[in-house]
């Protein structure tokens, strides 16, 4: 048989209200895993890939074609520190930081012409033009 305990989240008092938002993180501001969210649309010359990857430098952004199949990889590296003062007799009282790899990888309908494939990064969207291939006519075999 399972025991209920009760939680008590502020140590029964005021200051154990405030202790817990200044020394402790809190759940609900916990930093989001790092994800890179996409939208893929077409039109009937080629496909066009925004992707949201907010904090990464352009030079760590890498994506690779390989007929119909693209990936995006992204090295993110975020630093935030909170209430740290310059003044003498300051501490810190947090501080936080989040390193990792982003990586999606989709499959599209139609192969991409590579060499024509243009990328831009801009206020932390990764916008990708990737022109379809020219879909060669089926040829028939005549049999001799």
């Amino acid at each position: 048989m399972a025991t209920l305990t009760r939680y008590t989240p502020f140590d029964g008092s005021i200051d154990g209200l405030f202790r817990s938002f200044i020394a402790r993180p809190s759940a609900f501001d916990a930093e989001p895993v790092a994800k890179a969210r996409i939208d893929v649309t077409e039109d009937d010359a080629a496909y066009t890939v925004h992707a949201e990857i907010p904090g990464v430098k352009k030079d760590d952004i890498h994506v690779t074609i390989d007929g119909n199949q693209v990936a995006i990889t992204a090295e993110v590296k975020n630093h935030r520190e909170e209430n740290q003062g310059e003044k003498q007799g300051e501490k810190v009282l947090r501080s936080e930081r989040y390193y990792g790899k982003v990586h999606r990888a989709f499959s599209l309908a139609q192969e991409v012409d590579e060499a024509a494939s243009e990328a831009k990064y801009s206020d932390g969207v990764l916008e990708l033009r990737l022109p379809k291939k020219a879909v060669a006519p089926v040829r028939k075999l005549s049999i001799q």
